[in-house]
């Protein structure tokens, strides 16, 4: 050990994250006491956040496997094939604490770190989508937060040069502490040109590529393992700085590389930057790897092995190469203006070992670091079931259009544009659907195939009921890629949770993962990525329960793909779906009566599964002009939305078997809205109960109001500027 290395102590294990009996494990895994860069790395390699030690004891419960799955979990993304022999390669990732530590850099190197994810397979990246939460508007830092995060996204991926199309922004006091920013990345490959990062071969060249190494970023992943208490805004050298532009660069440099033969395995420089991208590389492969950080580009002088290994500065890659290839492969990053080095080579040994200057910084055993790596079953305690909550037992407080008009102008409901607009959403010009609808559609290629893609959660129900809570959030995904004609293929998540040690916090992830199992098995919609980030609490404030879903489906043609405008006047209004008037948990309840009660609504999988077919069928055949799925604030937001979007107006008949506000604002699942024309709705009644699929004409589209029954109109220019104010109004 180097005279300038500190001594490793059981103090200073646990300053690393390490508890005692986690210590006490390197220590009889090693049969020494580790060196100060050995225990760095024990500390990134063993952290929640690379290691999954209180996760993947339960993540084995997901199916990620299909006919039509390439590469599931365990890679840097998940990959489906999507024919014609093309495949679809998606990740998501939480950039959670960075982004409120520092709001623009913590969000902008969460745009990178996830695009890095997706080129690092060899895919073109082709849509990015984010899901955000923010603590409640009048908490002091939310407005700052929001500024900072929406334009970090904007900057680093219009600089990129990908288009962001799609989203979801909640507020609420939960987040106070603690803000989530998920960031979801899409690419395109040819399905028999997918890069891996298991290392193959001995005595290969390792090559570092990409920006030079500094001191931003060291202890990101360690920092991302725990909950934050008072001293957050110490703890900003561990947030990354980003340059888009230089990624750009490397993008461009990896796949032009590729294409040329000479990569074996290649690894993005992520969470625990070198340290991780190396072990996992050789443990992968079964081989050992041995790395002198004496040929690592530095920006910073003097940097130590520790330093050089932890840092999780952005835009950097490592390589195998094929040898004999290093100098055409140096020629293509110098033409790109970017870093290359040979920095180590793979071995026989099944150690990783890291030399510095002259001294063995690290021998460690390679395989032992992840596999090694501690397991928890952490005890957990399951929810308290809560009871259903009738329609006829909530009353109603004020009329339903005033109801309606409150709903829509809540941070929740109204319309997200501020934030849209800052993104490039059009960039690469294949964008069909721009955000604002149940999903984005993006054209592949030049052809008339396209993608769907989605990312939601609804964490209230997983707050009160986190099995329904899981089911309904996958459920909530492949109903916005159903409502947009897409068959919706795979999923890939992002586990937001608080404290695991806490067996009611621990019962919540639990509880969500079995959800989340049920509805993929029974909807064929595998998670084939993900990522699980715990310790999201603040001063002991856990956030509520958000598993956030991203969802990716195929449109065989996107000319038939649908969105929520309504398209002409005269169209017979339709509901798919039974109306139960399900107000638990509803934005109804909490927003208009200010009541957070009773359990959320069920989530009848066969039902989803059947509707759902059932729209897509209409869709595919051109019989409907618009489809929307109902969600957040029920049907009648569901209409106003669609009215707001195609500037024409509607009228609604109310049933007498409901109290108004019941069927207007109940949250019943499995349920869409669609406009068709009056000839034609005969034929879909016909269909749907040949089907089994509930179906009812409930009015027509028209005018410049929405009608609720024989409420009072209320006109389109009063719910777009109840609509459209409030979040530039809050932002201003």
């Amino acid at each position: 050990m180097s005279a300038s290395e500190p001594s490793v102590t059981p103090e200073l294990a646990a300053a690393h994250g390490l508890k005692p009996d986690e210590y006490q494990r390197i220590l009889d895994l090693i049969g020494r006491a580790p060196t100060f860069t050995e225990l760095g790395v024990f500390s990134a390699m063993w952290n929640e956040h690379c290691s999954y030690k209180s996760s993947r004891l339960h993540l084995r419960r997901l199916p990620t496997k299909a006919p039509w799955v390439i590469q599931g979990p365990g890679e840097n993304a998940g990959i489906i094939d999507i024919g014609d022999g093309d495949a679809c390669v998606f990740k998501m990732e939480s950039h959670n604490h960075p982004s409120y530590i520092e709001p623009f850099q913590g969000a902008a190197t969460g745009v990178g770190g996830i695009l890095r994810d997706v080129f690092t397979m060899g895919a073109r990246p082709v849509a990015c989508l984010n899901l955000l939460r923010f603590g409640e508007p009048d908490h002091a830092k939310t407005r700052h937060l929001v500024a900072g995060v929406v334009a970090g996204i904007g900057s680093y991926g219009n600089s990129f040069g990908v288009p962001t199309v799609a989203g979801s922004t909640n507020f609420g006091k939960g987040y106070n502490g603690n803000i989530l920013v998920n960031a979801m990345a899409v690419g395109i490959a040819r399905a028999d040109e997918i890069f891996y990062a298991k290392a193959t071969g001995i005595g290969n060249p390792i090559v570092y590529l990409g920006s030079k190494t500094g001191r931003d970023g060291i202890h990101g992943a360690t920092m991302a393992s725990a909950s934050f208490e008072a001293d957050s805004e110490d703890k900003r050298p561990t947030v990354q700085v980003g340059d888009p532009f230089t990624e750009k660069l490397l993008l461009e440099a990896c796949l032009e590389l590729m294409r040329t033969g000479a990569v074996i395995a290649i690894q993005d420089m992520g969470a625990a930057g070198l340290t991780s991208s190396a072990v996992e590389m050789g443990a992968k492969g079964d081989l050992g790897i041995e790395l002198d950080l004496d040929a690592a580009p530095c920006r910073e002088p003097g940097m130590s092995a520790y330093e050089m290994l932890l840092s999780e500065s952005q835009e950097r890659m490592l390589m195998v190469l094929d040898p004999g290839k290093e100098a055409a492969a140096e020629a293509v990053f110098r033409k790109w203006g970017l870093d290359f080095k040979i920095i180590g080579k793979t071995t026989d040994t099944l150690r990783f070992v890291v030399k510095h200057e002259g001294e063995i910084k690290a021998d460690l055993p390679i395989k032992e670091l992840g596999d090694c790596a501690p397991l928890y079953d952490r005890p957990h305690e399951a929810s308290p079931k809560l009871p259903r909550l009738l329609a006829v037992d909530v009353e109603a407080p004020v009329p339903d259009a005033e109801a309606l008009l409150a709903l829509l102008g809540t941070p929740d409901l109204c319309s997200s544009r501020w934030i849209w607009e800052q993104y490039d959403h059009l960039i690469l010009g294949n964008t069909i659907e721009a955000p604002g609808g149940d999903a984005a559609v993006i054209r592949i290629k030049d052809g008339p195939k396209g993608l769907a893609l989605t990312a939601d959660v609804t964490q209230r129900y997983c707050a009160a009921d986190p099995y329904e809570g899981g089911k309904q959030a996958v459920a909530e995904a492949w109903r916005n890629l159903t409502a947009a004609g897409a068959l919706p293929l795979a999923a890939t998540d992002n586990l937001n949770f608080g404290n695991p040690e806490k067996p009611a916090v621990m019962g919540q992830f639990v509880g969500c993962i079995d959800g989340i199992g049920d509805a993929c098995r029974a909807l064929d919609f595998p998670i084939v990525s993900g990522n699980v980030s715990l310790y999201n609490e603040s001063s002991g404030q856990a956030i509520p329960p958000t598993p956030s879903i991203g969802g990716v489906g195929v449109i065989a043609d996107v000319s038939l793909a649908a969105s929520i405008a309504i398209k002409r006047e005269g169209d017979a209004i339709l509901l798919i779906g039974p109306a139960e008037g399900w107000l638990g948990q509803s934005l109804y309840l909490r927003d208009v009566c200010g009541l957070e009660e009773g359990a959320p609504p069920p989530v009848d999988l066969a039902l989803e599964r059947r509707n759902g077919d059932f729209v897509r069928r209409l869709i595919a055949q051109g019989t409907v002009n618009a489809a929307h799925d109902v969600s957040d604030g029920g049907l009648a937001v569901a209409l106003a939305e669609m009215a707001l979007a195609g500037a024409i107006g509607a009228s609604l008949a109310l049933p007498d078997t409901l109290p108004s506000h019941g069927f207007l604002f109940g949250e019943d699942q499995a349920r869409y809205i669609v406009t068709a024309a009056p000839a034609a709705v005969d034929a879909i009644l016909r269909e749907a109960e040949r089907a089994g699929v509930v179906c009812a004409a409930l009015g027509a589209t028209g005018g410049d109001a929405l009608t609720l029954g024989a409420g009072t109109p209320i006109f389109l220019s009063e719910l777009r500027k109840a609509h459209e104010t409030w979040l530039p109004t809050f932002m201003d």
